[in-house]
């Protein structure tokens, strides 16, 4: 059972290459990431107390400050992230076999749309007829109307 589930061969070079490379700079900017940080908020507890006693309008500024770097920095997070997880899912596509599968699923789904978009332009001009009959209709009937009234009445 378990090797059914276990792929039939190793990794390739290209992947052992990859993690082989990719894990030290990943640790490393993690050890440079966590120093910026620690240097970060040392400085903070260091330049806290100055800001306090010096003014009571650095602080509401400084704050502001941050709080806008903090907006920035969430939104290039996020820009990031967003855009990994779309290269993410196109490389998925391109990689799997359902990727054989995506473009005869759009033609089926663009033959659909045509079916549909037949069907709602003969359910209109087959609507346009019957008005257009109705139309004839009550035009005969005012017109059957007003050739049955006598001259002399009104």
């Amino acid at each position: 059972m378990m090797k059914s589930m276990l792929p039939e061969r190793g990794p390739s070079t290209q992947q052992i290459l990859a993690v082989v490379t990719l894990l030290p700079l990943g640790g490393f900017l993690l050890l440079v990431a966590g120093l910026v940080l620690a240097a970060t908020l040392i400085g903070l507890a260091v330049a806290t107390p100055v800001f306090v006693i010096c003014s009571p309008v650095i602080v509401p500024a400084a704050l502001a400050i941050g709080m806008a770097v903090m907006g920035f920095l969430t939104s290039g997070a996020f820009g990031i992230t967003a855009l990994s997880s779309l290269s993410w899912m196109a490389n998925y596509i391109r990689r799997t076999r359902v990727g054989a599968v995506v473009p005869e699923q759009m033609e089926h789904a663009k033959r659909r749309a045509q079916d549909v978009a037949g069907q709602v332009g003969q359910k209109a001009r087959d609507v346009g007829q019957a008005v257009q009959g109705k139309a004839q209709d009550a035009t005969r009937s005012v017109q059957e109307g007003v050739g049955s009234r006598s001259p002399g009445r009104t």
